[in-house]
């Protein structure tokens, strides 16, 4: 099942960011705020989550 994943705000003056790594492979199972990706700036480097269920 797909699910949409948002990008974090990842500070003020930072505007893009590219996938580092995926840290899950097709098929994995993936729990909520789970680390799925590593994001990369020219500032940091941060994973990201997978989403919390909507209730």
């Amino acid at each position: 099942m797909a699910t949409e994943v948002k990008i974090p705000t990842l500070g003020e003056s930072i505007t893009e960011a590219t996938i580092g790594s995926w840290l899950k492979k097709v098929g994995d199972a993936v729990k909520a705020d789970e680390p799925i990706a590593e994001l990369e700036t020219d500032k940091v480097a941060v994973e990201l989550m997978a989403p919390l269920p909507a209730y």
